[in-house]
């Protein structure tokens, strides 16, 4: 077994870095900044690594100086910065010192806790850097939110963070399972979260940044992160601000007819909610950490596969780790006060009202109703057939709280089991009837009912064995996908012995 790796305090990788005598660059640190260039000049020896540092803190100054800008704690903000100071160091020192130095520039625009005490801490930082002397820059920038309670304390934050950021990129270019964990070094993620990542540039030819985002997640810097149909990270509380916001969680593994149907059906519903109509909206298939891990360790190609086919289809995805739906939610209630709806099928709707997910929280299942269905949020519930919900059960998803319908086994391919009759514990029934008549819950109406007998693991089944009747299982445009990428096992079966 390897020794655990030594981890270096911020002073240290400060002073690493100034002594270090091929990195230099510029330091430019806009609003709650000012933390970064301190720490280097404070451990001695920054003459070594810095050209420059600047402030500035007046917005005419920063006018002046990068441009205006619309929002001055933005991603465009930051990247006028890096540009302005990258082009600056070059023209000034290239001629100079350039076949022997790798130039960097950190830049960072940030909103710290104001004196009254009345906003949210966050900003973005990045790093533009040469991985070799005269090679073309890569970048790398995140977004941080500071859940400190003193303005100081943020600012201290801050400081460690950036520190950690230029540190990790001129380390840990090239090994994402280093870099994303390091970015909290010193200061964990009960000060702050790192909720987007990107990188681009020739230091990160064979990263890919929707895995990097993964590793968020994966180590706690986050909870959540968000993927755009074509790929790229998107930052959640640019996405999410003050919209209304649709959602279907599943596995995805593939995307099939039902999860297309449902959250089609859903949208429709949604959109004629009064608290929606002339509002917008955004629309999510999420799939969760715990699913992602449910085969053990998480599979990169296997996750990249999920992403990209519901992307291929349209579709922005969220990986969480929040495996309540109470706690997404939440989550959603942090960047909007608008309606938030929430499709699934009947075996999630009993997964809610298993009190056993609740045994953490003081008021048990009550607790959790209450924070979900707080303000303005409603369950989607997608029918199934009373038989297809037996091979649900007798495939190894047991649901404790389903008390079937007494004629289950006389017409069980006609019976329908939705929202409105669908049998929760006795000791949940009123609590149950409460949401239905509050419309917290309802119906998905005008479903396919060829749909109703497809399920995930059932057309993984078939694409393994090669069977080809999995393809009328799942979009055209999936069904291709998955045969053109040879995703999910197709392509991979033995031919028998003739």
């Amino acid at each position: 077994m390897s020794e655990k790796k030594e981890l270096l305090t911020t002073n240290r990788k400060a002073l690493t870095i100034n002594l270090d005598g091929t990195r230099y660059g510029t330091i430019a640190e806009i609003g709650a900044g000012q933390e970064v260039s301190r720490i280097f000049f404070q451990v001695g020896g920054a003459s070594g690594s810095i050209a420059k540092t600047m402030s500035a803190y007046d917005m005419t100054f920063s006018d002046a100086i990068y441009g205006k800008a619309p929002r001055y704690v933005s991603r465009e903000r930051l990247l006028t910065m890096l540009d302005h100071e990258y082009r600056l160091l070059k023209e000034r020192l290239s001629e100079k010192r350039g076949e022997r130095t790798r130039f960097f520039v950190f830049a960072d625009t940030v909103t710290a806790k104001s004196f009254k005490g009345t906003n949210d801490g966050h900003g973005w930082l990045g790093v533009r850097f040469q991985h070799d002397p005269l090679a073309e820059p890569s970048d790398i920038i995140i977004h941080v939110r500071m859940w400190d309670k003193e303005n100081v304390l943020q600012q201290q934050a801050l400081g460690i963070v950036g520190v950690n950021l230029i540190y990790g990129a001129f380390n840990y270019a090239g090994n994402p399972q280093e870099l994303v964990p390091s970015l909290v070094d010193n200061i964990g993620t009960d000060r702050i979260e790192v909720d987007m990542l990107r990188v681009s540039g020739p230091a990160f030819a064979n990263i890919d940044n929707r895995l990097l985002s993964l590793r968020l997640v994966q180590f706690g810097l986050t909870n959540a992160v968000m993927f755009a149909p074509g790929g790229e990270v998107l930052q959640p509380s640019e996405v999410l601000h003050h919209k209304a916001v649709l959602v279907e969680r599943g596995s995805f593994r593939p995307v099939t007819h039902v999860n297309v149907d449902m959250l089609n059906c859903a949208t429709a519903q949604f959109m004629q909610e009064p608290m929606v109509k002339g509002k917008e909206m955004l629309v999510l298939m999420e799939i969760t950490m715990n699913n992602l891990l449910a085969e053990g360790d998480l599979d990169a190609a296997d996750f990249l596969a999920r992403v990209d086919m519901l992307g291929h289809i349209g579709f922005t995805t969220l990986i969480s780790n929040y495996s309540e739906f109470y706690r997404l939610v939440s989550y959603f209630r942090r960047y909007t006060k608008e309606m938030i709806g929430v499709a699934m099928g009947i075996n999630n709707l009993l997964e809610i009202f298993n009190e056993k997910y609740y045994e953490d929280l003081e008021g048990g299942i009550l607790e959790s109703m209450g924070r979900m269905f707080r303000h303005a949020v409603k369950l989607y519930i997608y029918p199934m057939r009373q038989d297809a919900y037996d091979r649900y059960l007798a495939s190894g998803h047991p649901a404790s709280t389903l008390i079937p319908h007494p004629a289950a086994h006389a017409f069980a391919s006609s019976i329908m089991i939705t929202a409105r009759n669908v049998q929760v514990a006795n000791s949940l029934h009123n609590l149950y009837a409460h949401l239905l008549e509050n419309h917290n819950v309802d119906c998905i109406t005008g479903s396919n009912p060829d749909y109703l007998n497809i399920f995930s693991r059932d057309v993984l089944q078939r694409i393994k064995a090669g069977d080809d009747s999995w393809e009328k299982m799942v979009p055209a445009k999936v069904a291709d996908f998955i045969k053109q990428r040879k995703l999910l096992g197709y392509g991979n079966q033995v031919p028998a012995a003739g």
